[in-house]
């Protein structure tokens, strides 16, 4: 955020001062023109001043990353002094020197002010009486109109009888009413320099003095009460000025004592009568209004003829000599007598109209300016003491957030460990569970119950409910074995964590974290799945006695074995070349060894193909026996074989069929669940595993969430620390302070033009 402020040009300045004396020195009036273009432009520097502090202000309070550092009562402080500015600038610009001249009918006011503007402006002369208020005021443009109140139509007037013929048949128009008369400034070089001059009906025509006062004379420069020197001064006339006194302080009245002239016809008395009329108009000023002291005095009263002087100033004006004509003896001395009346009166109202138009509004501007200055310093001041205080905050969250990441990565690591340490414990005490459930299976299998039938249909349903009974029973019983050591392990490791990151989070945060403590439907799964573990057992419930040639094989061989070898095995054990032995007396061995089950395989198949080969092997061998034992003995044998035969048959029910169905089916699961103790154990840690590592994320994301907002907590600071150094900036500090001191010394610089009295000056400057 940035704002550029006015900086004025001194150098610039001092040269526009330098013009601006010149001008000063040629004319008093140019005084006035002076001092308004200088506070004009103090005005214009303010009003653009303040519209950027208050641009720069309303963009602060409204910045809502910022805490306010100015309030809305400056703002709103602020916004009515740029409307006080504009409004004053829109006055001044519209202010000008006035000039009212009063007196009693006929006394020759329009006279004088003819005389003034070295023209006929105003109608004057016999038949002419002003009957209404005439300001005369001068116009940029070429041609003179009339304005009357209330109207805005410009009435053309062409000449000074247009004029009176204007103002006597406007009917409306009453003593009180006001007439403008815009008269081109190229004509008259009086009305160049913002001079107003308000010519009067007669005081002695009306009572309407105090509504007169109210509307045509407290914003007047200079009173001009013209005299009629013939007479003395009238209690009319001295009534109207005590009432104008009363409403203003000190006004500044001059006296004309006009047509003077006439004193020429009686020369020898004139001496006497100006005395006369001296001290009654002194102590008329003096005593009476108080406005002047008695040494002043003299230069407020004077003796002219204003007949005279506007002739002689007509005639020049034509090109004709200035005392030609039929000029009273001593027209010198009162064409002497009305210019120095214009040079005091130039000199009086110029100093006067500053100090009453512009003293109150440069006192005013300087207040403006000052109370400005306390606010920017206030806004300064509140940027610097929550810039202290971002900058403290922002170390505090630098420090919060380097000691999480110090202490999350110990955590890390810890955690970590115990993980692996619990989850190596949950495959162990698994492993073990499991191992010793297989050891107990038959236990599980004798307690299944279903009805058993040896068709393929109802086996096959058996075999599904006995592999859900079997993985159930597992579940249960492993569960029972290990789920409340484990689970309270984990509870623990659970609670360990939440412990150690919970210091890391914020107060508000660690209460939704106590919602993440151990959750207690938490169980192991033991996926064990006995129907595709076991898909592929096939059972084995035909009739086999137990002297059987088949079974006798399968006890000493073993199931598989027994297979090859009534399959007629003939993948003998190989028989490779022998090595010829390093010594004679050492028989030859084979290259590889042969395990004694292979060994019985051999001689057993070589036993088995021998009888089925010849039937007279047995018949001799049947011989041999007869001869040895005898019939008898063989005939019991038989017989005791046969009813051994009968009675296993007999008893080779449906309940045995079950019983050897079940014991086939626990040896064949016991060997195929032996497969997955591993896998089960691995399962079950991963499991706990994951549940920690589970918890361990949550409780990282809060952190992380932490984190996060501290870093974003950071980067507010920062860019608060930015636009808080933009508002205290060192040009914002020199820019009021240079402005400031800019507007006490125009101000200084423009009363100095006009010398007064320095208990007179404005208090603040």
């Amino acid at each position: 955020m940035s704002l550029v402020f006015l900086r004025p040009n001194t150098s610039a300045i001092g040269k526009k001062d330098k013009r601006l004396m010149a001008e000063v020195n040629a004319s008093p009036l140019k005084h006035f023109v002076t001092a308004k273009k200088k506070i004009n432009g103090i005005f214009e520097q303010l009003g653009a001043y303040i519209k950027e502090s208050s641009a720069f202000l309303e963009e602060t309070y409204s910045n809502e990353e910022l805490d306010p550092v100015t309030t809305e009562e400056q703002v709103a402080e602020v916004r009515g002094y740029l409307s006080k500015v504009a409004g004053i600038g829109e006055v001044l610009s519209r202010r000008h020197m006035k000039v009212v001249f009063f007196g009693r009918t006929s006394n020759g006011k329009s006279s004088v002010i003819n005389a003034m503007l070295w023209d006929k402006v105003l109608p004057s002369g016999i038949g002419h009486t002003t009957n209404c208020f005439l300001r005369v005021e001068g116009t940029d443009g070429n041609e003179a109109f009339l304005l009357t109140e209330g109207s805005e139509e410009k009435k053309s007037v062409k000449t000074v009888n247009h004029l009176a013929h204007a103002l006597h048949q406007d009917e409306d128009l009453d003593a009180g009413s006001l007439v403008c008369v815009m008269w081109p400034k190229g004509k008259c070089a009086l009305l160049r320099d913002d001079l107003v001059l308000v010519d009067s009906p007669g005081i002695d025509v009306t009572t309407e003095l105090d509504s007169w006062i109210d509307k045509f004379c407290l914003d007047a420069d200079v009173f001009v009460l013209v005299a009629n020197s013939e007479s003395t001064l009238m209690q009319t006339e001295k009534s109207f000025f005590h009432k104008v006194n009363e409403r203003l302080s000190s006004p500044n009245i001059f006296i004309l004592n006009n047509r003077w002239d006439a004193s020429a016809s009686e020369p020898e008395y004139m001496e006497e009568v100006r005395r006369q009329h001296m001290d009654r108009c002194t102590s008329f000023l003096v005593d009476e209004l108080g406005v002047v002291d008695r040494a002043q005095a003299s230069d407020r009263i004077f003796f002219v003829s204003a007949k005279e002087v506007l002739q002689a100033r007509v005639q020049k004006a034509q090109g004709m000599p200035e005392a030609g004509g039929a000029l009273a003896e001593g027209f010198q001395a009162r064409m002497f007598e009305f210019q120095n009346f214009e040079r005091r009166f130039e000199e009086c109202i110029s100093q006067s109209a500053v100090k009453t138009k512009f003293e109150q509004h440069t006192v005013r501007a300087k207040q403006i300016s000052e109370a400005l200055r306390l606010i920017m310093d206030s806004v300064h001041v509140a940027a610097q003491e929550q810039r202290i205080h971002c900058m403290e905050t922002k170390e505090e969250r630098e420090d919060r957030l380097e000691f999480i990441d110090k202490q999350l990565d110990l955590l890390t690591l810890d955690c970590k460990g115990k993980i692996k340490n619990i989850t190596e414990e949950v495959e162990k005490q698994v492993s073990n569970a499991m191992a010793e459930e297989i050891r107990r299976l038959h236990v599980l299998v004798d307690d299944f119950h279903m009805d058993f039938h040896p068709s393929q249909v109802v086996l096959k349903v058996y075999k599904n409910e006995l592999h859900r009974h079997i993985e159930e029973g597992l579940g249960r019983n492993m569960s029972e074995r290990c789920s409340n050591a484990i689970t309270s392990a984990l509870q623990n490791t659970q609670t360990e964590m939440i412990d150690g990151l919970k210091p890391l989070l914020p107060l508000s945060v660690r209460e939704q974290v106590d919602k993440l403590v151990p959750r207690q439907c938490f169980s192991l799964s033991y996926d064990l799945n006995c129907d595709k573990l076991c898909s592929d057992f096939q059972e084995d419930i035909g009739f086999h006695f137990s002297l059987g040639w088949t079974m006798l094989v399968n006890r000493f061989l073993g199931p598989k074995n027994t297979r090859r070898a009534l399959m007629g095995y003939n993948d003998q054990v190989p028989r490779p070349m022998a090595i010829t032995p390093v010594s004679t007396a050492m028989p030859p061995f084979p290259q590889g060894s042969v395990t004694q089950e292979e060994l019985m395989v051999s001689m057993v198949t070589g036993l088995a193909s021998l009888t089925s080969r010849t039937s007279m092997g047995i018949i001799v061998v049947g011989g041999v026996i007869w001869k040895a034992v005898g019939w008898r003995l063989i005939a019991l044998s038989v017989g005791l074989y046969g009813l051994l035969y009968v009675y296993e048959r007999l008893t080779w029910t449906t309940k045995a069929k079950e019983r050897a169905f079940k014991r086939q089916f626990v040896d064949y699961a016991s060997e195929k669940l032996q497969l997955i103790v591993s896998y089960t154990g691995s399962n079950c840690s991963h499991q706990v595993q994951q549940e920690l590592a589970g918890t361990f994320a949550q409780l990282c994301q809060q952190v992380d969430v932490t984190r996060q907002q501290l870093e974003d907590e950071i980067q507010d600071m920062n860019r608060k620390i930015e636009q808080l150094d933009s508002l205290q900036s060192k040009e914002l500090d020199e820019t009021i302070c240079t402005f400031n001191s800019h507007i006490k010394h125009t101000l200084i610089s423009l009363l100095s033009l006009f010398p007064t009295k320095s208990e007179q000056r404005p208090d603040c400057l």
